[in-house]
């Protein structure tokens, strides 16, 4: 895993490429999962924490920013976030020592980067919101209490996970009131520009 990263880095890099939204942390722990499933390292939490991480370090010893996703974890689900919103079950104390196990390992060995996925889990948010649009979970959980200083990106705000809630501007300003630093894939940029600017003179995010 850690050659994997090294390789990567190197290719990436000479194509002019520095970010790689790599590795899945997910456990894969639903064998009905239609998105993550050969995409996960393994269905134990341990393994995946230890090749995800190698994976890292070979990527980031060489240049390249690695990214951790799909925070808070997108293995336990049998619905594809592309296309709805997955709920994800659990009480904070299961998903301590599943889902998030591998995301603190990652953020312990100095990933760069953390994509926040859309996915509710009512056990660390119980008003359903996507991890996307949840203070609690982004900011509460993994800037504050995982201690992450890194750089947080949503997964794609194109997918059907987010659209079925908000369409493109206000889900943009949700994920920023959120917490997130980069909106990947906005439906139409020039919309979500504008939607976060008023955003801002109306006062709703504080220009900081």
């Amino acid at each position: 895993a850690y050659e994997q990263g090294h390789i990567t880095a190197l290719e990436a890099r000479a194509l002019g490429i520095y970010i790689t939204f790599a590795p899945v942390m997910d456990v894969n722990n639903n064998p009905n999962n239609p998105i993550i499933n050969f995409r996960s390292y393994s269905d134990n939490p341990e393994t995946v924490a230890k090749y995800g991480t190698a994976f890292i370090k070979g990527i980031q010893e060489n240049g390249l920013i690695a990214c951790a996703k799909h925070f808070p974890g997108h293995g336990n689900t049998d619905t594809d976030s592309h296309t709805s919103l997955p709920t994800i079950e659990g009480s904070q104390e299961e998903l301590d020592v599943l889902e998030l196990y591998p995301f603190k390992q990652a953020v312990q060995s100095g990933v760069k980067m953390v994509m926040v996925g859309h996915i509710a889990l009512p056990g660390l948010d119980d008003s359903g919101a996507p991890a996307s649009h949840s203070s609690i979970i982004t900011t509460g959980l993994l800037r504050e209490k995982m201690g992450f200083d890194g750089i947080i990106i949503t997964d794609g705000m194109e997918m059907g996970g987010l659209t079925q809630t908000a369409w493109a501007g206000e889900s943009a300003v949700r994920a920023v009131e959120a917490g997130v630093d980069i909106l990947l894939l906005p439906m139409d940029v020039n919309h979500t520009i504008n939607s976060i600017e008023e955003a801002v003179q109306e006062g709703r995010i504080s220009e900081e």
